[in-house]
């Protein structure tokens, strides 16, 4: 990796974010074209972190390439949207049962601390670290499976949700209530109840679903 590529990273990763969250509160609009050039005036940057933002969208769903014309930000419907939730739903709950029967002694402790490290940021309000630190919990969950199928497909499942999930944790005290959740997500996999975790899971992700439509649909 060469070192304009390093350093650009995070800040593509930045620019998506932002993006991600104008697009989700309709600050952009859905057919809008995305122009490099302007994005990267608005954002004061070099075009190259914009045009990894854009990819990374691009891989979301959340905008489209149309050949010789650009980027643009995708209409997603409801039921589009309510499918893709639901299925992922049912990918990371699948993971869940499967991490509560196969994690090694390691790796629930592993997972126990991710959870409780992740209560600094909800005390703090910090969005953009907890995010990062769903993120890590889950992929815990995913990786403790020990199925590598299913965590490629999985991962493919979520990314597609990624951006709508995110914009969950601008809904007031959705940081509170993510934390419980994956508290009794957590308990049910180091106690091995695989029924119970699967349910829990696929709760969670239910509810990140009507948090994130409730952030998009608020006036």
């Amino acid at each position: 990796m060469t070192e304009q590529t390093t350093q650009d990273l995070p800040l593509a990763a930045r620019i998506r974010s932002a993006l991600s969250d104008d697009i989700l509160s309709g600050r952009i609009e859905a057919g809008a074209r995305l122009d490099e050039v302007a994005l990267a005036d608005q954002f004061e940057v070099s075009r190259t972190p914009v045009r990894e933002a854009l990819k990374q969208l691009i891989a979301t769903g959340l905008v489209e390439h149309r050949h010789r014309r650009g980027v643009f930000v995708t209409e997603i419907t409801s039921d589009r949207l309510a499918e893709m939730f639901e299925y992922a739903a049912e990918m990371e709950a699948l993971c869940a049962r499967m991490a509560s029967i196969n994690m090694k002694q390691a790796e629930r402790e592993a997972l126990l601390a991710i959870h409780l490290d992740s209560h600094a940021h909800v005390l703090n309000g910090n969005v953009d670290a907890y995010e990062a630190a769903n993120i890590k919990l889950h992929e815990a969950l995913f990786e403790g499976a020990h199925n590598h199928f299913l965590a490629e497909a999985v991962l493919l499942a979520r990314a597609k949700v990624t951006p709508y999930r995110r914009a969950q944790f601008r809904v007031e005290d959705r940081l509170h209530t993510s934390f419980s959740e994956h508290g009794e997500i957590v308990k049910a996999v180091l106690k091995g109840q695989s029924d119970l975790a699967a349910q829990l899971l696929r709760e969670h992700v239910g509810r990140s679903h009507r948090t994130s439509l409730q952030y998009m649909e608020r006036d």
